[in-house]
């Protein structure tokens, strides 16, 4: 599952606006949820028929997976660290491979 920085960030705003947790919002991601729209689920006291967003998310998630919460919950923040590491990694590795390249190049050109 690839996921963006820009798309992390927007779930960090909604979780604020919303006073999601961690778990609903870990839910809401897993349910394929559009951050920018919750705003539109979660008007529940002017219509007051409604469930307050995180009950919402809760019930969808228990309907469509059969349990409470999801197996792992990791916060947002930690997902956002870990890729970067990820990506540093990356970047280390490329250019070690490069430094590999150039010197084996070099070696043969001599």
């Amino acid at each position: 599952m690839a996921v963006t920085k820009a798309i992390l960030e927007k779930w960090m705003v909604a979780q604020k606006r919303h006073r999601l947790s961690d778990r609903q919002v870990q839910m809401a991601r897993e349910l394929g949820l559009n951050p920018d729209k919750l705003g539109k689920i979660d008007n529940h006291r002017q219509e007051p028929w409604k469930a307050p967003l995180p009950q919402f998310i809760e019930n969808i998630y228990f309907k469509r997976f059969r349990r409470e919460e999801p197996e792992t919950v990791k916060p947002l923040k930690q997902i956002l660290k870990e890729m970067e590491t990820r990506k540093k990694l990356q970047k280390e590795k490329k250019e070690e491979r490069r430094k590999q390249r150039a010197l084996s190049s070099g070696s043969v050109v001599e």
